[in-house]
């Protein structure tokens, strides 16, 4: 429960499938999400559409209810895991 970094510089993802619209954000999200567990949450500084990344795969633009509703479903499947 505790933030262990920031401003720290994340592993890019080279999905060529991902859209070349994309920014550094985004591609950074989804390559956390490709090469560890993490859910990573991007939000856009132009438009403040919220998209996330589970697994290398990119949802856009959802609203915060489904993102909330996401991570309680993510997060108690990894509580019955352990």
């Amino acid at each position: 429960n505790k933030v262990k970094a920031a401003a720290t510089v994340l592993p890019v993802s080279n999905n060529a499938s991902l859209s070349r619209r994309l920014g550094l954000r985004h591609r950074a999200g989804v390559g956390i999400s490709e090469q560890s567990d993490a859910i990573s949450i991007m939000v856009s500084e132009e438009t403040g559409n919220i998209s996330y990344a589970i697994e290398g795969k990119l949802t856009q633009k959802i609203q915060p209810a489904v993102l909330k509703d996401v991570l309680v479903e993510e997060l108690s499947v990894l509580e019955e895991q352990s």
